[in-house]
């Protein structure tokens, strides 16, 4: 068995060699130029004298990609031998003019937003996190004017643009439809904010490109991917504590990249007391508990790439009543159904009731489940791109005081999503995309 290791390992050394060599700009070192071979996962950054090496290059012909900000691009075919290394150098020229800002979206193309017929918003990981507040719509409203949410609790919003929500209001993870009983007020997007590394936000009619439900315009929440150093294992994790109702968040993260194979996982939870208003104090129904889960693997060849990415999403929320002792104003709790519940004499609710982690026996069940496929196939100049996505949704509503554990609302969704898209220049230099 040793000896059988042995042998393909130095096989694998044997049929790979390497690159090297510098680049330069204006006959001087440029730093942190990138050098890549497109089609595989090898690529690297020179360093502060514009060296750089790629190790574990497969023996062959391969066409070698320089680029930096403010530099034109530079393609250069190189050979490489078994066992030896490859020198080759490369000289970038200054760009004559500014590039224009790039939308690279979850979808089938990139949209560059001053050709842009409709206003593109978007907001980096780093300001998610600065505007982030309840959950990762309230974030996104205080990031992109325009937008704004309706919100029934601190773990409940819906977003609207210009006016218009529910169903007139795509929402997107990844590409992929956000199916998850959105025509509703009383469940929020079941996504984690955690995860997220963008938000693209279309302010406009988008029917043409993403259905009849662009109406009013697209929210596209962009997860993190795996672009680290090949065999290095990453990892980040965060915690998160607000005052106003003692929320306490956590995720961890860890993200693993090798010989073009690409793995992520993520744990994300958080739990909250009811929240506290400048009127009411706190809020009697509004605490929650948060569970989220993703697992991706990909992979990325000179055919194209592939990824599959799987999210778990279970959360417990309670139902906020509303009910008030008339005099104290001081809120109520329903203890019993029909004509036995007398609004008026309810009993009321203790402060220890309104500080705790406790759910209480009236509250709402939603899980979310999706198994989400992205491919991407180079064919001739062209691309084709696959989508493919299956989710499941479940929503329970525990709104029975006499029989806590009985469901008085059931609602499950299932929706099977698939798109398929070829895109290739045409001998105007122009795309065209064929659904």
């Amino acid at each position: 068995m040793l000896v059988l290791r042995s042998l393909v390992a130095s096989a694998q050394v044997a049929a790979t060699g390497s690159i090297r060599g510098q680049v330069l700009a204006d006959g001087k070192p440029l730093e942190l130029a990138t050098v890549a071979l497109p089609g595989t996962a090898l690529g690297t950054a020179t360093t502060a004298q514009g060296y750089f090496e790629l190790r574990e290059v497969p023996a062959g012909t391969h066409e070698l990609v320089f680029s930096s900000m403010g530099y034109q691009a530079q393609r250069q075919r190189v050979a490489v031998r078994a066992g030896q290394a490859t020198e080759i150098n490369a000289r970038l020229a200054a760009t004559p003019a500014a590039l224009s800002e790039v939308v690279v979206t979850g979808v089938s193309r990139a949209t560059e937003i001053r050709r842009s017929p409709v206003p593109i918003a978007v907001l980096t990981r780093r300001e998610v996190n600065l505007n982030s507040t309840g959950n990762v719509i309230d974030a996104a409203v205080k990031g992109v004017p325009g937008l704004s949410a309706v919100t029934t609790g601190p773990n409940i919003s819906k977003p609207f643009i210009r006016g218009l929500g529910y169903n007139r209001v795509l929402t997107l993870y990844n590409g992929l439809r956000q199916e998850g009983q959105q025509w509703g007020d009383e469940h929020g997007i079941e996504i984690d904010q955690y995860d997220i590394d963008r938000i693209e936000v279309v302010k406009g009619p988008a029917s043409l490109m993403y259905g009849s439900d662009a109406v009013a315009g697209v929210i596209n929440m962009l997860p993190r991917l795996s672009s680290e150093a090949d065999g290095h294992v990453h990892g980040d994790a965060l915690m998160e504590y607000q005052t106003n109702n003692h929320l306490l968040g956590t995720s961890v993260g860890l993200r693993y990249a090798h010989n073009g194979w690409q793995y992520g996982a993520r744990g994300s939870y958080r739990l909250a007391q009811a929240y506290r208003n400048a009127l009411e104090g706190r809020v009697y129904g509004t605490a929650f508990r948060e569970l989220h889960a993703t697992a991706t693997i990909g992979v990325e060849k000179r055919w194209g790439s592939t990824q599959l990415t799987a999210t778990l999403y279970d959360n417990i929320q309670e139902i906020p009543d509303g009910s008030r002792d008339s005099l104290s104003r001081r809120f109520t709790r329903q203890v019993a159904e029909g004509d036995q519940d007398d609004l008026k004499n309810r009993p009321l609710v203790s402060a220890p009731d309104l500080a705790t982690y406790r759910i209480n026996p009236l509250h709402q069940h939603i899980q979310h489940y999706r198994l989400l496929s992205r491919t991407r196939w180079h064919l001739g100049t062209g691309e084709l791109h696959t989508l493919l996505g299956i989710q499941h949704n479940l929503r329970r509503e525990y709104n029975h005081p006499l029989a806590p554990q009985q469901a008085g609302l059931a609602v499950a969704l299932n929706t099977y999503t698939y798109d398929v898209r070829y895109a290739a220049p045409t001998w105007l230099g122009l795309e065209t995309t064929v659904a």
